[in-house]
């Protein structure tokens, strides 16, 4: 499963791969993770004010690692059988060692996520981070930090991105909400972080 094409125009590497398993497969994955993983919703502090989303979140690493962003930590919980197995694909694609995973539950198209990078000083610096989609298919916008150019990527079904190198430190990425999409998507995405 190679994938030399990079969606990025420049400053930043960014492979897309649409379908790493099957929908059937993908279905048991999602059904799995819907009802296995603790699922909690998301707190976080933006200019002083305590913000409790209705998306749902989920922080799973090993050896006890915790992860703050947003001046809110989470606990780390033991990565789970399904977990585990998806690590597994994404260190094989990758040839990366990940040790957490934070994933997300959208319940529809009301839910989304606002511009942000993922470059916390917890995060090996450059490090590659692998993101699974599972269930709805939903944009996933790229920005420029200094000259605003976007990139538009559809994140199908049982479909993962790859961010690597430089990305996080020259572009941001959101999830833009969309009333037309009703059904849920969950994603994961996999991290190096600093031990």
């Amino acid at each position: 499963m190679i994938n030399e094409i990079n969606l990025l125009p420049y400053d930043g590497l960014i492979n897309y791969f649409p379908e790493i398993c099957t929908p059937q497969m993908a279905n048991l994955y999602f059904n799995s993770l819907l009802t296995t993983i603790d699922w909690k919703s998301d707190e976080v502090f933006i200019f002083g004010k305590h913000h409790i989303t209705k998306r749902k979140t989920a922080w799973y690493a090993e050896d006890g690692i915790n992860y703050t962003y947003s001046n809110s930590t989470k606990t780390a919980i033991n990565f789970t059988e399904e977990l585990l197995a998806l690590k597994s694909l994404a260190q094989q694609i990758t040839k990366t060692i990940f040790n957490a995973c934070l994933l997300n539950l959208y319940h529809d198209g009301n839910e989304g996520m606002g511009w942000h990078s993922d470059n916390e000083k917890s995060i090996v610096p450059n490090s590659t981070i692998a993101s699974f989609s599972f269930g709805a298919e939903r944009k996933f916008l790229l920005k420029h930090k200094t000259n605003k150019h976007t990139v538009s990527i559809l994140l199908q079904n049982a479909s993962l991105l790859l961010m690597k190198e430089n990305t996080q430190t020259h572009w941001l990425h959101s999830l833009p909400k969309s009333k037309k999409i009703t059904e849920a998507r969950i994603n994961l995405t996999f991290r190096t972080m600093v031990v």
